[in-house]
């Protein structure tokens, strides 16, 4: 329970563009690959942290950030979640309705506290 609280706290920040809260739930040598480049992903949370602000740019313009489906294994110290979220402005979204971005995280337990240490954000490709 506690990692589907992080995962929808997170994706709530994200919608609401609450960059502190966003950050709050990950580790410090995080490694994201996102949808934009760079494509070889990035590393460290001060790298996580300045690829939000032009996502939240976009988004402010009317676009969605909400999880269709979130699945979640977990283990003593470590744990992954996947989840389908619906991403796009209205329009993207009338035009492909059954658009999903793709997420899965790995976490790992430190001190007790989950903490996002991998983030995959991908679309599918036709």
């Amino acid at each position: 329970m506690q990692i589907r609280t992080l995962i929808t706290r997170w994706a709530d920040a994200v919608h609401r563009g609450d960059l502190d809260t966003v950050l709050a739930g990950h580790a410090e040598d995080l490694v994201m690959y996102d949808v934009p480049a760079p494509h070889e992903g990035i590393r460290g949370l001060a790298a996580y942290r300045a690829c939000w602000p032009p996502f939240f740019a976009w988004q402010a313009q009317g676009a969605r950030f909400d999880i269709d489906t979130l699945d979640v294994t977990a283990g003593h110290d470590v744990a992954y979640a996947h989840a389908l979220l619906r991403c796009g402005t209205p329009q993207e979204l009338a035009a492909h309705p059954t658009l999903r971005l793709r997420l899965t995280f790995g976490l790992r337990k430190e001190d007790g506290r989950w903490l996002i240490a991998h983030e995959h954000h991908s679309f599918p490709h036709d």
